[in-house]
């Protein structure tokens, strides 16, 4: 695995594959190497218009199809016209933005990256063949998931706390997720990855004078969105990657390189929080999953 590359994703010829946020960065180098590599590729995209710039460069067989995970509403219309799937890749998310309500009121870093994902994924369940793929990012180690107050109500908002709990939720997710299919005796598997350090757009969404900076530590530190997406591509085609573990770089500080599997926080393993947080997703999407 550590010498591993984008050469070395089996034929995915046959298969059908969701990647929401596939119009720009992670998401666009992921759906592409996917479809260039045969499978049936479908692209989840809030922007349409940009869907369809970003699959009028791929190669193969790709689909956009709206999805704004910042809306439940959405959410449930893709789910109802999406068919038998092999692979979902939860991709999608936003980044240290100022504060903001998704359609349904939940904060927006927590609504887009986590509550639109985990609904999206109870609903796609049933039509789910292989695996579950959720991104995460090392920024969960800084996490704190506030089951009182996941969307910042009452606490002062925190642009990066807010993506960090969104970040760990997603993790812990991904790990509660496996129980419940592994308990279940599901053949179907939960994956987590994250890309190091990858230049992509989130770093210029904060809308704050953080984009200059991010901007200089794109071009100075960080790897292209392409080797940011190894991790994920790994383990959304490999037959031998591991449900319930969590891929990321080999190189230093898990910033860039080839994907192997990589630990995680103490947070992300507590099973009790895992099990409150699952109880209130259910309970704020409406979501229950089979």
């Amino acid at each position: 695995m550590s010498s591993w590359s984008v050469a070395d994703i089996p034929d995915q010829t046959g298969r059908t594959i969701v990647v929401t946020g596939a119009n720009s960065g992670l998401g666009e180098a992921t759906a592409t190497e996917l479809a260039k590599h045969g499978a049936r590729v479908i692209l989840a995209c809030r922007n349409s218009s940009k869907g369809a710039a970003a699959a009028a460069k791929m190669i193969g067989d790709v689909t956009v199809r709206s999805l704004d995970l910042a809306d439940l509403a959405s959410v449930r219309a893709f789910a109802d016209s999406t068919g038998n799937i092999d692979v979902l890749v939860n991709n999608a998310g936003v980044m240290a933005i100022p504060k903001k309500r998704t359609a349904d009121g939940f904060e927006m870093q927590m609504g887009t990256n986590f509550f639109g994902h985990f609904a999206l994924t109870g609903l796609l369940l049933p039509k789910i063949a292989d695996r579950v793929v959720t991104l995460s990012s090392f920024a969960h180690r800084t996490g704190k998931i506030d089951l009182d107050d996941l969307n910042w109500e009452r606490r002062r908002y925190q642009r990066w706390g807010a993506y960090a709990q969104s970040k760990l939720a997603d993790l812990m997710f991904a790990y509660a997720l496996h129980r419940r299919l592994a308990q279940a005796g599901s053949p179907v598997r939960s994956i987590a990855a994250h890309p190091g350090y990858a230049s992509t757009e989130l770093q210029s969404h904060t809308e704050s004078l953080q984009d200059r900076v991010m901007a200089v530590g794109n071009r100075l530190l960080a790897q292209s969105a392409a080797n940011g997406a190894q991790p994920p591509l790994y383990a959304s085609t490999m037959p031998d990657a591991e449900s319930g573990a969590y891929y990321g770089p080999n190189g230093i500080g898990e910033l860039r390189g080839s994907p192997r599997r990589v630990g995680s926080s103490r947070a992300s393993m507590d099973i009790n929080v895992a099990g409150r947080l699952w109880e209130r997703a259910t309970e704020l999407t409406d979501v229950a999953f089979p």
